[in-house]
């Protein structure tokens, strides 16, 4: 009734099929994460998957897809590869593809190599295309970063010298 098998009869494991998508956008096989319509998050949110915001964010999103509720609001500046707006967002939003549905509310600049808006949608602010759009976000930080660098130089230099005693 039962046949005993020896171990090394065993099959061996084949491998997983890869997605279709993994050579276009390397992207982890996890869910999304999820913040809820009760919940209010004050800084800044990094993922290196998606997001799915429902609830309120006082900070800046960054992530590979993020995906704005309907009933959502987001106060500060948006970087992810893949944006959907259904909710509403006070600031800036750098993505190479942005969607805005019917029911988004936006008010703030708008880069992107991508950008769809559905009849209804409320936009507010400026779009300007770009071929890299979170490219150049880096270059626009890295000048200011310089920048504070040389005022720290410059402090430095300035500051006024101690009293010599004798």
């Amino acid at each position: 009734m039962f046949s005993s098998k020896s171990k090394d009869s065993a099959p061996a494991p084949q491998p997983l099929p890869t997605p279709v998508n993994a050579a276009k956008r390397p992207r982890q096989l996890s869910a999304p994460s999820i913040i809820s319509a009760d919940m209010v998050i004050s800084g800044t949110l990094v993922s290196s998957g998606d997001i799915q915001i429902d609830g309120r964010v006082e900070g800046d999103v960054r992530s590979v897809g993020l995906v704005i509720g309907d009933k959502a609001e987001i106060h500060g500046e948006i970087y992810a590869e893949d944006v959907t707006v259904r909710g509403k967002v006070m600031g800036r939003i750098r993505a190479r593809k942005v969607m805005l549905a019917a029911t988004s509310h936006v008010e703030g600049d708008i880069l992107h190599e991508a950008f769809a808006v559905e009849s209804g949608a409320f936009f507010e602010g400026n779009c300007r295309h770009s071929d890299n759009p979170l490219g150049d976000a880096q270059r626009a930080a890295a000048p200011a970063a310089s920048h504070d660098a040389e005022r720290s130089q410059a402090q430095a230099l300035f500051a006024p010298l101690s009293p010599v005693t004798g």
